[in-house]
This record gives C-alpha cells, structure tokens and sequence, in this order.
C-alpha cells in the first residue's frame, strides 16, 4: 500500500509533459502539501530522451507515495480524443490543478474542462517568467522565443481555447491562481500568490554530491529552437570549453544527435545525455567545481540546488551576431534578462564565435 493511501486530502491532479516539469511538482508538494498523495498525469511527448527522462522522474514520484498517470497523448491521430475522454471525471472531480506549462494546448484544453477553484502554476523555467509577465499585462500566451512572429494557421484555428485557457487563469473572486517558482518575477498579476521554489525535496533526497577539479558544460536547446545559428554555437562551446577546461558537455533533451555527435567530434568534450533532470544529476554528483552555462533556466535552478557547496555557476552571454535571422526581436533583450536576474552565479563575457 502507498504511504499514503489513506490520505483523505484534497484530490490533486497535477500535469506534466517533461521531466523538469514533474521534479518542479514534487518540489511543491513537499513545500505546500507534505503527506498529501498526488495523481501525476504524464501527457508523454514521442522525443525518446524526455520519455526516458520521465519514466525516471515517474518511479521517483512513486516512491514519495503519489499515483502516476501515463498517458500517451501523441501516439497517434485518436490519442488526444482518448486521452482527453478519459480524463474527464478526475478533471470534473479534482478539487486542484497543478500545472507545469501553461503554454501547452493539452493543457489550456484541459483548463477548459476543469471548474476547480484552486489552479497552481508550477515552475517551468524561463516559460514562467514569461507566463506571469503577459498574465499581468493581459497579453495572450504565447512562448518567447515565437514572440513576434505571425500566428499560423494552427494558432488561429486553437486562438479561442488559448483564450478561454488565459481567463481560467486570471483569479476572480472564488478562484485562486498560485505560481511556484524558483524564477525572479516582477509583474505579479493582481490576486496570483507567487510562492519561492528552493529545491528543498532535492537537497533533503540527494547529495551533498563529490564535487571535482575540472568545469563541466551545460548545452542548450536554442539551436533547436531556431534562436542561435548552429555553426556559431558549436564555436562559442568550443571556445568556452578551452577557456575553462571543461571535459564534460551535459546535453539538453532536446538537442539533436546530429549537433551532438559534430559537437563531440569538434570539441573533444565527453557528451553526456542525463538520465534526468540537471538539478538532480548535480546533486548526486560528480560535478565539476565550475559549472558553465549559457542563458537557460539552470542558472536560476543549479545554485540552489548546490546551496552549501563549493560549486560555481558560471554562465556566458549570448553574443547578438549568434542569432539566426529569424529569431524573435525580443530574444537578446530576454535572454540578457535572464543573466542578469540570476542570483549567486559568476557572468562571463560571449566568447569570440567566429
């Protein structure tokens, strides 16, 4: 029997469709509700390495008593209506939604189903930031790096759900919207109660981890998602990592194979795909002594994660001639905002990309 099968505490349904995601819910149930078993609802995506990410993440959440729900939403054209059909008692009976992306279409669909009145909003990075930011301002939600640019056809035809989604979100009198994050935000949305995420689960289950002499690497999916030119990244970690001496490069999920076997080959740097969540691999170590970053959520997440211990975060700028020419207008000015409101993290200059 799970440890906490008795529990007669509020139905909590929580989803999640990456592994950062899920860590970041047990982060919140270990700060707001200790003791209280949740139903965890994966909304699998079909990318191999968040899929292995979350099966790992998922055994851990078993472990600390919550039900896990895996749902395969993307493994064909009837997924979605199954998926949805299937969820829609425990969406008319959960008495909160915890959410971890509230940019998602699964998920604003969901939204639409649910009249909870108790909605969390957990962290999932620099999307959070963004997500408070055009909360408040009233703006529609739209991810960052797409800021910008033309709906396409699919945005227009999904426009009204995403609306319904971003009034659901609003609180009004009888409903309560909380965001959980460990990210710094400074437009708070009138009536949204914004709550610190401190990696505490972390720390209390993993660590303190062996810390070694060298520096380790951090990629970053900015390639993939058509913000930074691949050729001119490839040069910027080759150069990072000579200047430091890195020897290890710990890829983002959704990075490619391609870019990740050229960046072995050109680099010399030890690829390594993580078995989960960053926050997670540091802590139980071993991690270099000097972390490096570029701009990415890490640089909020990784010091507390590492609060006690001698390692340093060091992140890199992003140079404005590495952008492709598609990138959104607002991806410097974003990016640079996400350096400079890093707490406890040492800024290095762009390397020379050339």
């Amino acid at each position: 029997m799970s440890p906490r099968a008795g529990n007669t505490g509020p139905r909590t349904l929580a989803f999640v469709e990456s592994p950062v995601q899920l860590l970041n819910v047990l982060e919140w149930a270990h700060a707001h509700a200790p003791g209280a078993g949740l139903t965890l609802v994966v909304l699998s995506p079909v990318d191999p390495m968040t899929r292995g990410q979350l099966r790992r993440m998922a055994e851990l959440a078993r472990e600390e008593g919550h039900q896990v729900r895996w749902e395969e939403a993307r493994g064909g054209a009837t997924a979605p209506f199954q998926t949805i059909g299937g969820l829609m008692g425990p969406l008319r009976r959960a008495e909160r939604i915890v959410m971890g992306d509230p940019f998602s279409r699964y998920v604003q669909l969901l939204l639409t189903i649910t009249r909870t009145p108790d909605l969390v909003v957990v962290d999932d990075g620099t999307a959070t930031m963004e997500f408070v930011g055009q909360l408040a301002r009233g703006e529609r939600l739209v991810r960052w790096h797409r800021k910008g640019s033309r709906p396409g056809p699919r945005d227009l035809v999904f426009a009204p759900v995403s609306s319904a989604a971003r009034r659901r979100l609003t609180p009004v009198e009888g409903r309560r919207v909380a965001v959980f994050s460990s990210m710094p935000i400074e437009e708070v949305p009138d009536g949204v109660t914004v709550s610190a995420n401190d990696f505490a689960w972390t720390r209390s289950r993993f660590g303190p981890p062996r810390i070694t002499k060298g520096a380790d690497m951090v990629g970053t999916s900015l390639v993939e998602t058509g913000v930074v030119d691949g050729d001119r990244y490839l040069q910027a970690v080759s150069g990072l990592a000579k200047a430091h001496g890195a020897t290890r490069y710990f890829a983002h999920r959704r990075e490619s194979a391609d870019k990740l076997h050229r960046l072995a080959v050109e680099t010399g740097l030890e690829v390594v795909r993580p078995d989960l969540p960053l926050e997670l691999i540091a802590r139980r170590g071993p991690i270099g002594r000097t972390i490096l970053s570029f701009p990415s959520t890490v640089v909020h997440t990784l010091p507390l994660a590492l609060v006690g211990t001698d390692v340093r975060v060091s992140v890199c700028d992003i140079d404005p001639s590495w952008l492709t020419r598609t990138a959104s207008p607002r991806a410097q000015g974003f990016l640079s905002g996400v350096t400079g409101s890093a707490r406890d993290v040492h800024r290095l200059a762009a390397v020379a990309a050339v």
